[in-house]
Parts: structure tokens; sequence; C-alpha cells
């Protein structure tokens, strides 16, 4: 199963800034689970929202250098401060800053809002692998197109 916590990615500006959208829906699968009768968003897939969108921004950020071929994997949250409880119905608002990139890896700050209100915080460090498997960046290609324009068809 692999759980897709990014719906929209509204402002891309690499090196610098990401900024994109969760809408918790009750439809999600985790909350049948966490909890019954009290469903809220686990912070390990607030931090997972977070970490997706500051990994599009380090990837962008290596494309501006023509490393194409590099996948940002998630390898500490650091300093993370869960601050209010992110419940379904919530449109979860992300924003992730880049602190430093190089070819081995890099960090991100992100945070988590929910109507204003700060959610969550963390500092998020990740290594760089390298993919070549055409099949695999087909399908990276696919869903950045998917969050930057509703559409998986390139523009």
């Amino acid at each position: 199963m692999r759980y897709i916590l990014l719906d929209r990615i509204t402002h891309l500006q690499p090196p610098e800034l990401a900024r994109g959208i969760k809408c918790v829906s009750l439809a999600d699968d985790i909350f049948a689970d966490h909890f019954p009768g009290f469903p809220v968003m686990p912070g390990a897939l607030l931090l997972e929202s977070l970490a997706q969108l500051a990994g599009v921004l380090l990837e962008a950020t290596m494309r501006q250098r023509d490393r194409h071929d590099l996948h940002a994997l998630l390898t500490m949250a650091d300093r993370a401060k869960f601050r209010h409880a992110v419940r379904p119905g919530d449109r979860v608002e992300l924003e992730a800053r880049v602190e430093r990139v190089t070819e081995d890896g890099g960090q991100a700050q992100g945070w988590a809002r929910v109507d204003g209100k700060l959610a969550a915080e963390a500092q998020l460090s990740f290594a760089f692998a390298a993919i070549t498997n055409p099949a695999v960046l087909a399908k990276r290609r696919e869903y950045l197109n998917i969050w930057l324009t509703g559409s998986a068809v390139e523009l």
C-alpha cells in the first residue's frame, strides 16, 4: 500500500520554498482504527505529508542542477512538534523551506497548518538515491504533474 499524502502543490519555487495542500477525509482508511469515534490523523502521516512536499522541493532543486535522476528519501525527522489535532474535514496547508541541499541529500523545515493555526512542524533530512528505471521515473513525473496541474498529462 502506498500513501499519497499530498493532494496539490500550490507553489513550487526551488531552491527555496514549496507549499501544498492535504485534504483530510473521513473516508481515509486510517480512520477505521485511529481512533473509532474520535478520528485524528496520526502524527506520523502528517510528517509524511510534509516529507512528500519537502522531497518534491529538494528533487526540483536538483533538477535545476541537471540531476533529473535523484529521488529524495526521508532519513530523519528531528524536532517534530505536534501542536494541534488534525481531523477529517480539515484542509492542511503544508509549507517546506530548504535549509541545505547537495548531491548527497538535503534538509528542509516543514510546517503544517489548519485554518492558519500551526498543527505540526519538523526539520526533515533526506538522502538522494539515483533512479534509472524508466517506469519509476515516469510514475514520478505523473505524480508531479497531478500535484502541480491536476492532470497526469504533461503540459
